[in-house]
């Protein structure tokens, strides 16, 4: 391995404030800029970079192979990562020298760039089980999760594209899976249903594999079907119409959690419990909706990634948009949620009394939780009876959440 020193700066809305330097032999070190943390005004980068008294953390210890959490995040997970390295060519472990090749198109306001604007060093290329050169190098975006997902340009005709340099997109095109099927209009029929109920979510599109264009080649090996003929794609918030950038953070980056632990170290309380304190009664009000939501819909997939901040002043957090909405039993007979809601991750054991012990740990109004509890259920009731058989949703999945709701005692019509 390469003894060679080399840094990257972290640049937050284009302003310069940290830098990382690997010293050799994979270990890193993460600094703040002395300008940023003496500014009072400073943006907020993370969450996580303060203590208990809302302090801003200065002192970070050293890390081996992986980056500090924050940015472990921002990195892919599993086959996306796999893909992007061997383009790269980088070992995918090696997380410095991934964000350095991806760091440029990073969800939020945050991008990394090396500190004289040089490429990879030859000397850390390697080759990667399985892989083979790629010309162009690694798309250079990261957005990180575990499905195949991609940024995308819409054109004038309606369809999207992604870039060949994977920069600048507005869009998240999120391919069809070999595995499960029909995920695309699952989690479009899911991300409909939970507009049509109130909540904050994003234009989505449900397109044709033909509508997309640019497609990269050599994706079917690392898990995506082209069998199934439709994406799912969603609008990103953390990019405004001018191409400027919103920055917005998972709660495992809040909670300085790597992401293979994303379905550990906290629950849904302690969510509740950063919004209460960061958030405004709609950001509870919001968090309360979802939650319901998604245990109605059967969502054994909402991890600590899958809920974010969004910090749309540069300073204060509020819940971000939803995204990630797919009712997941019928591909995983689960009947737990990713995360424990405050005693229990069972669904048969979301009642109102759940709902009230996690108010009231999380030090949430509970008349507030309580009331929007009762009417998100009263609304999924109307709106799933009137729109179920209108979704892009085949039979097995509207028969799979029937039968998950007569087991959900908040769903139980009185």
């Amino acid at each position: 391995m390469s003894s060679n020193v080399s840094t990257l700066n972290v640049f937050l809305y284009d302003e310069l404030v940290g830098t990382i330097t690997n010293v050799g032999n994979d270990r890193s070190l993460f600094a703040l800029t002395q300008d940023y943390i003496e500014n009072t005004d400073r943006s907020t980068l993370s969450l996580g970079f303060k203590d208990s008294l809302g302090e801003l953390i200065t002192d970070f210890k050293p890390t081996q192979t992986k980056l500090l959490p924050f940015f472990s995040n921002l990195l892919p997970e599993d086959e996306m990562r796999r893909y992007l390295a061997e383009r790269a060519s980088v070992n995918p472990e090696r997380e410095f020298f991934l964000l350095w090749v991806l760091g440029q198109d990073l969800t939020g306001a945050v991008t990394i760039k090396s500190v004289d604007g040089e490429a990879l060093p030859p000397s850390i290329r390697e080759p990667v089980d399985g892989g083979e050169e790629y010309k162009d190098g690694a798309m250079r975006f990261s957005l990180a999760g575990v499905q195949l997902k991609f940024s995308a340009v819409q054109h004038s005709s309606g369809g999207l594209t992604i870039p060949a340099s994977g920069m600048g997109g507005s869009w998240i095109v999120k391919l069809p899976s070999s595995k499960f099927k029909e995920v695309p209009e699952n989690e479009f029929s899911m991300m409909e249903l939970a507009r049509k109920i109130g909540m904050t979510v994003p234009e989505t599109q449900l397109l044709n594999i033909g509508d997309i264009e640019n497609i990269p080649d050599g994706i079917g090996r690392f898990g995506s079907s082209f069998s199934n003929s439709r994406a799912f794609a969603i609008k990103r918030f953390d990019r405004t119409d001018g191409r400027g950038s919103v920055h917005i953070e998972d709660f495992a980056q809040v909670f300085g959690v790597y992401p293979y632990d994303k379905y550990k170290k906290a629950s849904m309380c302690n969510i509740a419990e950063v919004i209460g304190i960061e958030g405004q009664e709609d950001d509870i009000a919001e968090f309360t909706r979802r939650l319901v939501f998604n245990t109605l819909i059967g969502n054994a997939d909402m991890h600590l990634k899958n809920w974010s901040l969004i910090y749309n002043d540069k300073c204060s957090a509020s819940i971000a948009p939803a995204y990630d909405f797919v009712s997941t039993i019928l591909y995983i007979a689960d009947k737990e949620a990713a995360l424990k809601v405050s005693r229990s991750k069972k669904f048969a054991d979301f009642t109102m009394d759940e709902l009230s012990h996690l108010a009231a740990r999380a030090r949430l109004p509970e008349k507030l939780v309580l009331d929007t509890a009762s009417e998100t259920v009263e609304l999924f009731h109307e709106k799933w009876q009137n729109e179920k058989n209108n979704l892009a949703l085949n039979s097995d999945v509207i028969e799979a959440i029937d039968k998950h709701l007569e087991d959900i005692p908040v769903a139980k019509k009185k």
